[in-house]
């Protein structure tokens, strides 16, 4: 069984198990059942929202026909007997819901690091993964194994741009979040937000009056007009610009008249200011 390379995904799937049928031939790959009390979920797995009604409907499916696409498992290396989960965990949650005992299963030896590279790769494409997961799961390649934009960019074969607007995301206000989370607001209406005092506000704004990305984006530049923040240089702006792209983070650049200045890297939580304080150190 070979898996099913997406479009537009750079590595894909098949690159990162490898070739599966060459390497159940491999000591270090085996094809086996497992029970599924063995079996625990995977602690860098990105995704935290599973739709009720399609989980039904794939136990139901595999109550009916079985499980036709194996999960992949790595050893506990904490638990010996035991096995966590790398993909495959919707399958994994049905298949208990269908009062199946055990699963088909491949088991790979891996390391953390690829254990969340399959991880990330397998929900994005199966497009599972909502904007705020996707982003996490970012977060954890550069906080944990030191990924930049750069890396990860060509790692999803996603834009530069995509990879940092998206992280930019996590510096939204808690309940900003949770309403991209919850698919309220799309992540096109929340960028705008970024950056501002009163997000949670306009994203109140924005659910009661059902405003479009567009909408909201003239919404934003309407308000920083009329608080006067702009910057005129556009050589500042194009830097101001480059440097939010690279962070993945608010900037400010206070440029004087006889060049002087300032540049303010602003972050919301411990988890954003160790990310920059790791970027001055490198």
């Amino acid at each position: 069984m070979s898996a099913v390379k997406k479009k537009g995904l750079g590595k894909g799937l098949s690159a990162l198990f490898g070739d599966i049928e060459k390497n159940l031939k491999s000591p270090q790959t085996s094809s086996n059942k497992l029970q599924i009390a063995d079996i625990e979920r995977n602690k860098y797995q990105p995704r935290n929202f599973f739709d009720e009604e399609k989980l039904s409907e794939l136990s139901k499916s595999i109550k009916e026909n079985g499980i036709i696409q194996p999960i992949a498992v790595r050893p506990n290396k904490y638990k010996p007997g035991k096995y966590e989960l790398i993909a495959g965990e919707r399958r994994w949650l049905a298949a208990q819901r269908a009062g199946m005992n055990e699963v088909p299963a491949i088991i790979l030896n891996v390391d953390d690091q690829k254990s969340l590279e399959i991880a990330i790769v397998e929900n994005i494409q199966r497009q599972d993964l909502n904007i705020i997961e996707e982003a996490r799961g970012y977060e954890k390649l550069v906080k944990e194994f030191g990924y930049n934009h750069e890396k990860i960019s060509k790692f999803m074969s996603k834009s530069r741009s995509h990879i940092s607007n998206t992280l930019r995301l996590l510096s939204l206000p808690n309940d900003v979040i949770g309403l991209l989370e919850e698919g309220i607001i799309s992540a096109g209406q929340a960028r705008p937000l970024i950056g501002m005092a009163n997000a949670s506000e306009v994203a109140e704004n924005i659910t009661k009056r059902n405003l479009s990305s567009r909408e909201v984006e003239a919404l934003t530049r309407k308000k920083v007009k009329n608080k006067s923040i702009k910057i005129d240089d556009p050589n500042i702006s194009f830097l101001k610009n480059e440097l939010e792209s690279r962070l993945g983070l608010s900037v400010e650049i206070i440029n004087k008249k006889n060049n002087s200045g300032k540049v303010i890297i602003k972050y919301k939580s411990l988890d954003q200011f160790d990310i920059i304080t790791k970027l001055l150190k490198d």
